[in-house]
């Protein structure tokens, strides 16, 4: 079974799609039992997502940021 390390270590080949069909079994197996790394994991996408939101321009107003910021976070408690 997976460590709480080795799946942080493999949680961006996770999310980016590129593991094995074994890998994710064994990621899948840990998680079920693992509360931390599910959290961890819930994080990591939820970063992601914000990320992809994000402006592309250097003049993005902070205000509509952190309200968006804010909203992702109500949506994906």
């Amino acid at each position: 079974m997976l460590t709480c390390k080795e799946l942080v270590a493999r949680s961006s080949d996770l999310l980016d799609g590129e593991l094995s069909f074994r890998e994710r079994m064994a990621v899948r197996r840990h998680l079920m039992l693992c509360r931390n790394c599910r959290r961890f994991i819930k994080q990591m996408k939820l970063t992601q997502a914000v990320i992809r939101h994000m402006p592309e321009s250097q003049g993005s107003d902070l205000d509509d940021l952190a309200a968006f910021l804010a909203q992702q976070r109500r949506d994906n408690p």
